[in-house]
Parts: C-alpha cells; sequence; structure tokens
C-alpha cells in the first residue's frame, strides 16, 4: 500500500501556493515558480533555510549573468551552452548542491531564451518568479506539518533492527536460502544508509536551529548510539560471511556462537523496547550483558583455538567483532538507563 508522506503533501501545497501568488500578482510563467518549489522542499527546516539563502545567491548571479550575455553576445544555443557551463563552474566552486545548481540552470535558461530578455526588468521578473517558489516551499516546511525527526529517525532504527536481528539469528545455522539472505542483506544496507542520512539531517537541526526547535542532547546521544549498534551487527554479518564458515567450525563452536548471537539481539530488543517505555526500568538487570558471560564466551574460543591454531585463527577475527557488537549495546545499555532517569527525574 502507498502512503502519502508530509513531504508530497508540504511539496504539493507550496506548488499551489506559489501559482496562486504569482497568478494574484500577474507574474508569468507561474510554472517556474512551481518548479523552484519543487526543488526547494527539502527534509529539514534548516536545509530549507539554508538551500533559500544559497538559491537567493546562485540565482542573483545566474540571472545577472543570463542578462549581461543576451546584452552584449549573441542570443544562440551555443552561447547558452557556454553560458551555462560557466554557472555551473561558479556553482561548483561555491560548493552548491545538485539540486540548487538545477534550479539556477532554469533561472538562466528562463532568462536567455524567452523574447525581450534584453530588459532587465524581465531578468527581474523571472528572478522573482523564481524566488517565490522558493519561499514558499520554506514556509510550507516551517509552518506546515514540521518533520518530526525522533519518530522518523526511530522508525528507521526499527526496520533495521528487523533485518539484522532475522540475518544475526540465522546466521550460524545458515538456515535462509542464499537468495533470501542476500535480499535481507541489501535491505539492512539500505535502511543503514537511510539511518545515517537522517541521523546527519537530526544532527544539523539540532546544531543548527536549537534556539528555534530545543532537542535533547541526552537523546541524540542514545541515538546516536542506536545507530552504532546496527553499524557493529552489520559487521558481524560481513566478518561471518567473510571467516566464519571457512574456520572449519565443529557443533559445539557453531552452538557457542549461535547462543550467544541470540543473546545479544535479545538484549538489543529488550533495549530498544526500554527505550519505548514498554519495560520496567527496575528490571532492566533481567535481560543484560555482563562481564562474566563474555569472559566465558572468550575463555571457549581460546581454548579452541590452543587444540588448533592452524584452522581456528579466523574464527579469532568473529569473535573480537561479536565482542565488539556486545560492547556497544552494553554502552548502549548505560547511555540509555543515564537518559531515562534524567528524563523520569
Amino acid at each position: 500500500m502507498i502512503t502519502l508522506g508530509p513531504r508530497a503533501l508540504k511539496t504539493g501545497i507550496s506548488v499551489t501556493l506559489a501559482l496562486y501568488i504569482c497568478y494574484f500578482f500577474g507574474l508569468e510563467p507561474a510554472v517556474f515558480a512551481a518548479i523552484a518549489a519543487v526543488f526547494s522542499m527539502q527534509p529539514s527546516i534548516y536545509r530549507t533555510w539554508r538551500q533559500m539563502l544559497d538559491q537567493l545567491m546562485t540565482n542573483t548571479f545566474g540571472a545577472i549573468i543570463a542578462l549581461l550575455a543576451v546584452k552584449f553576445l549573441d542570443q544562440t544555443p551555443l552561447t547558452i551552452g557556454v553560458v551555462l557551463i560557466f554557472v555551473i563552474l561558479i556553482s561548483l566552486k561555491l560548493k552548491m548542491e545538485g539540486n540548487i545548481i538545477s534550479l539556477t540552470i532554469v533561472t538562466v535558461l528562463a532568462i536567455m531564451t524567452a523574447p525581450g530578455n534584453e530588459d532587465w526588468l524581465y531578468a527581474l521578473n523571472r528572478f522573482t518568479i523564481m524566488m517565490i517558489g522558493i519561499f514558499t516551499a520554506f514556509l510550507i516546511n516551517a509552518l506546515l506539518f514540521p518533520p518530526k525527526f525522533k519518530q522518523i529517525y526511530y522508525q528507521k532504527v526499527q526496520e533495521a533492527f528487523q533485518t539484522l536481528s532475522l540475518l544475526l539469528r540465522t546466521a550460524i545455522s545458515d538456515e535462509l536460502t542464499e537468495k533470501t539472505f542476500k535480499e535481507n542483506w541489501a535491505m539492512l544496507i539500505k535502511s543503514r544508509e537511510k539511518l545515517e542520512e537522517q541521523y546527519k539531517i537530526f544532527d544539523e537541526e539540532r546544531e543548527k536551529m536549537a534556539k528555534i526547535n530545543p532537542l535533547n542532547v541526552r537523546e541524540i546521544v542514545v541515538f546516536k548510539q542506536m545507530l552504532k549498534t546496527i553499524k557493529q551487527g552489520e559487521a558481524v554479518l560481513e566478518v561471518i560471511d567473510e571467516h566464519y564458515f571457512q574456520s572449519k567450525t565443529n557443533d559445539e563452536e557453531n552452538q557457542l556462537f549461535d547462543q550467544f548471537l541470540e543473546h545479544l539481539i535479545k538484549c538489543h530488543e529488550y533495549y530498544l523496547l526500554k527505550y519505548e517505555g514498554k519495560v520496567k526500568i527496575e528490571d532492566s538487570d533481567t535481560i543484560s550483558i555482563n562481564e562474566e558471560e563474555l569472559k566465558l564466551f572468550f575463555e571457549k574460543l581460546l581454548n579452541n583455538y590452543k587444540e588448533d591454531p592452524d584452522n581456528k585463527m579466523r574464527i579469532i577475527s568473529v569473535g573480537v567483532s561479536v565482542f565488539e557488537y556486545a560492547f556497544q549495546l552494553q554502552r548502549f545499555n548505560k547511555l540509555l538507563d543515564s537518559y531515562l532517569k534524567k528524563t523520569i527525574l
């Protein structure tokens, strides 16, 4: 089922509003305002604001260059192409993003390809139309359905964890078909990449918009650790795939890894439920990772390595990766407890 997201809805509303504004003031062609609104809608208020400022700068010099070009050069396809290359080079030098450059190109083309473009009032008209679309996108993004970063981020954490859980629980037993395993691994990588991008947006908003939209710094630290645990779980899968089955493991080692990974996944799941407030904080020690478990796990690995060092070298690297996953989960739990205690107080 396809659902209509807030960003799609806000894009449609900003386009509609931009067109109505242009119609009201008799600015033509209004379609350029609509195009500008589409390009300017961003996943966060800060990015929309940043884009508006960048667009103001690039569209200004783009309009000036286009006006000078049609005034002093021939209005030919070759001239237009050369001017566009020059504008793109300047935009890249200013480290502008692709969608900003694209909209600047639209501004230049709008000025250079229409009759009567030698008049500076014509260039001002086109520039004004573009800025109406850009400003409308910012206004709608800031006032209507402001992005709910925490909800969006945590939803993506859950999506990534569900896939990670399935893969880690079946990694040692090798129960999934190769096709299913690859499909789910691709899903995990995609989810993790989206999660990293969402955290980047989230952290950006915290840093740049703190006065307007204050965020809990402790919770952001917890969110960062959530991402680390997902990434380390993915790293465990990579090491298992590369080394585990080449180390000639026996049934005892398979059971050791299988049970320990199952325990870590349960802890991971439990900590996420704790964040959601679905488990009692006073009972948080019922499912946890203690130092004795980690020591026992590694002692068994080392004993097996001593018995057959030639074939067990690779399995040590798998053990180290699993240990790191356990460590990141321990850290996640500590940060989470600290955040929840402060929240309750």
